[in-house]
């Protein structure tokens, strides 16, 4: 054979590598039913990276296995009935209380998933400095009398983590119940770690996602919930991991801004329920099984000064529908003046940014605070690319420049308000687990507001100007970014 021959040849193996790489990459994303975005960005990474594309998404790109997540028995079904009629009983010692119209859809569109009951009578404070947060958060940890539950996506073996692991072996050599779930890879934190825990009587079990990672195809699904309950009647949820980052003004990070609530009364059952659901789908053996008994349900003796209304809502890739972005989404839709928010990360799906745009279309007062410098930079290109769009529309996008925020909020009129650890992006939406907590309660949406306005003290106002004086290739990376957005 000559060389033209040869040329030839290699030429039709390129050509018929590249027309079976095609076809597989049809075939393999439309197996399962998924986003229209989702699609063209696996679509772009299967054919423009042949062989490794395959390889990213038989890691993060199949979906997450159904089979053992999340599975409950008809008793399991039985208790939960149980305690949402009990939270009900409770829900009668206070005097009726008329709800707006927005606020009355959308609990009753949490309520027809009947594992998120409206609860009365709650207390919340919040926290926005780590330093404060964990020092109130080991005040409860120290006064607990019976049982203590731990869930968090990030525990670092760092002096922060050790501190709160010296606490919790503490009271679990007094007798203390002490059981906690974490997500190593989070704060790739070996199971070793919590070691001292475990001889000292505690539990601890890593979240069933870190099992079984190639046969169920589990990597790009994390335990993002950051979740304490105390004795069944005190419960923690908000955006702090724990870590020496989040409480020291760090090199990366400077100062972390976050924002985290201390709930006192029912509310914190709804926690406590999706921690035993948690555990009880990451144990390994049925004698480590987690019964819904009635000391982890405790209402408080006395919880008078305050009457806060709010729902505690779960998300995950278990289910079929995006339940937390559907309540943000009609909470933005339904808003007459205002709807602020703060995340991290600023990555919208199609149903999100046209809820958003819709609002700033509307005349609403929108405002969203992001970060001023990356955590991941391909996520903060993405986000820069929708922080200029929607400054582009109407909305009032402010840029943090005293540290980094990480805080996930929402603030809609005068009525509405929702934290917890669902950010703003995609991954939330339909990757992790999270948990969020909607509020119908003027104090906690007032008290929200009055941080984002204090906040606003320390952060820029992005102006179309400014958007002008970035790079053609900055703007190139956020573009390329923001197509790979559904998959970041």
């Amino acid at each position: 054979m000559d060389l033209r021959t040869d040329l030839a040849i290699l030429y039709q193996i390129i050509w018929g590598l590249i027309l079976i790489n095609t076809v597989g990459a049809f075939i393999t994303v439309f197996r399962r039913p998924r986003s229209i975005t989702s699609i063209l960005a696996w679509m772009m990474t299967l054919v423009f990276l042949p062989g490794l594309g395959f390889i990213l998404y038989s890691f993060f790109g199949r979906g997450i296995d159904r089979e053992t997540v999340y599975l409950f028995s008809e008793q399991h079904q039985k208790r939960i009935k149980e305690i949402n009629e009990m939270i009900e009983e409770n829900n009668t010692k206070y005097a009726p209380k008329s709800y707006p119209y927005e606020a009355v859809l959308l609990k009753q569109f949490f309520a027809n998933m009947e594992e998120s009951p409206l609860t009365r009578g709650n207390q919340v404070e919040f926290f926005t400095d780590g330093k404060e947060k964990f020092s109130h958060l080991f005040e409860d940890i120290k006064k607990a009398k019976d049982n203590i539950h731990v869930e968090y996506y990030a525990f670092f073996d760092d002096k922060i983590g050790n501190a709160f692991l010296d606490l919790l072996v503490k009271k679990a050599r007094e007798g203390v119940e002490v059981r906690l779930v974490f997500d190593p890879w989070g704060g790739r934190t070996n199971v070793k770690f919590f070691k001292p825990l475990k001889e000292a009587g505690g539990k601890v079990m890593p979240f069933i996602t870190s099992r079984n990672l190639i046969r169920k195809t589990r990597l790009n699904y994390h335990l993002h919930r950051k979740i304490v309950v105390v004795d069944g009647q005190i419960g923690w949820v908000g955006g702090f991991n724990v870590g020496d980052q989040y409480v020291e003004t760090t090199e990366k990070f400077g100062y972390w801004r976050d924002t985290h609530a201390r709930i006192v009364g029912t509310a914190s059952f709804s926690l406590q329920e999706i921690f035993i659901r948690d555990w009880n789908a990451s144990i390994r053996k049925n004698e480590d099984l987690l019964e819904y008994e009635e000391r982890y349900f405790v209402i408080p003796a006395q919880v008078d000064k305050e009457d806060a209304a709010m729902q505690i809502v779960a998300d995950g890739p278990e289910s079929i529908e995006q339940i937390i972005e559907g309540g943000f989404i009609k909470t933005i839709v339904a808003a007459k003046e205002r709807i602020w928010i703060q995340t991290p990360y600023l990555i919208p799906d199609d149903s999100m940014t046209s809820a958003l745009c819709i609002a700033i279309r509307s005349g609403v007062d929108v405002r969203i605070m992001i970060p001023c410098i990356p955590d991941h930079p391909f996520i903060y290109r993405a986000t820069q690319y929708y922080a200029n769009l929607f400054q582009k529309i109407g909305a009032k996008i402010y840029i943090y420049t005293d540290g980094f925020i990480h805080a996930k909020t929402l603030v809609s009129d005068n009525t509405i308000a929702s934290f917890g650890t669902t950010n703003q992006d995609i991954r939330s939406y339909e990757l992790n687990f999270e948990v969020s907590a909607f509020a119908y309660d003027e104090k906690i949406n007032n008290d929200l507001a009055a941080i984002f306005e204090e906040d606003m003290k320390h952060a820029t106002l992005l102006t179309q100007e400014m958007i002008d004086q970035q790079s053609y290739w900055l703007k190139f990376k956020q573009n390329f970014s923001r197509l790979l957005s559904p998959i970041l």
